[in-house]
């Protein structure tokens, strides 16, 4: 008998700690949720304010609602023509890389020569090492190639020289999971290297084509280097330009500045609710098997 009760106190003592526990944990994130949600929060709302009132209550829910922070900032950024440049820097340079990279990786992957294998720990000093470092070297290059102020320029420089070691990385790792057996059989029945990357091998990087596609166009979308110093014509700026162009050198309208912000995530933000699912079932599968 007093064997029970000591079992039933022993039980509902652990049972007290577990919900202790997970109470404590629900705080914990209710916490952090709310420190990070703050800045989404304050940009947010100072985006429908006047001055004086985001400079009066910063964090205060507005008086009455406004969009013409949106108007302005909408025909100050010019934006369907920055978001029209936006879009064919990002689906190019995805392409370019999707192909390049996927073609070096398979290469670097199957063979066994040596110059690959340094090839590629060429390849991997570019995750180390940003372009930046470069800079000057690839300016006088984007010049002798006629490609100042292009938007060809700006995606061979996306392509080939910040995202390529990476998209080379995921590439080959996803690679190495890909049985061998299925390219021998291909050889077999008279398909060059060539023609079992494309029939037999590409079909199978669907995962890993997705992964780098996500990651790639985050990079390329976020870039504001590149475009600021290789893009001089105000008719091929993008999104981000724009934004920086409207920064005052000395102060800084921010019920002006933060719609702009808002303006310039918000194709991503949009992309991202629609592709949920997608996006993360294609970046924990290339995770897992890369």
């Amino acid at each position: 008998m007093r064997m029970r009760i000591l079992q039933r106190s022993f039980s509902r003592r652990q049972n007290l700690e577990r919900a202790a526990g997970h109470m404590s944990f629900a705080v914990f994130c209710i916490i952090a949720g709310t420190v990070m949600f703050l800045p989404v929060y304050y940009l947010l709302v100072t985006t429908l304010k006047t001055p004086q009132e985001a400079s009066s209550s910063p964090l205060g829910l507005p008086v009455a609602l406004t969009l013409e922070n949106y108007r302005r900032a909408f025909a100050a950024m010019y934006y369907f023509r920055s978001l029209a440049n936006n879009v064919i820097i990002l689906v190019f340079s995805v392409l370019v890389l999707i192909v390049c990279s996927s073609m070096a990786a398979y290469v670097i992957a199957r063979s066994e020569k040596k110059r690959f294998r340094a090839l590629y720990s060429v390849f991997m000093v570019g995750l180390i090492i940003p372009y930046l470092v470069g800079i000057i070297p690839l300016y006088k290059i984007i010049s002798a190639f006629r490609l100042m102020n292009t938007h060809a320029g700006v995606i061979l420089i996306n392509a080939f020289c910040i995202n390529l070691p990476l998209s080379i990385f995921l590439f080959r790792g996803f690679i190495h999971t890909i049985p061998l057996e299925l390219e021998e059989a291909a050889a077999i029945d008279g398909c060059e290297t060539f023609r079992t990357f494309w029939s037999v091998v590409l079909p199978m990087l669907r995962p890993i084509v997705a992964t780098v596609a996500i990651l790639d166009s985050l990079a390329v979308w976020n870039d504001f280097m590149t475009p600021l110093l290789f893009l001089q014509s105000p008719e091929k700026n993008v999104l981000l330009q724009q934004v920086y162009k409207n920064i005052g050198q000395f102060s800084v309208n921010w019920t002006s500045f933060f719609p702009m912000l808002v303006l310039a995530t918000l194709p991503l933000v949009i992309l991202y609710l629609f592709l949920q699912r997608h996006i993360i079932e294609s970046v924990v599968t290339g995770a897992i098997k890369g």
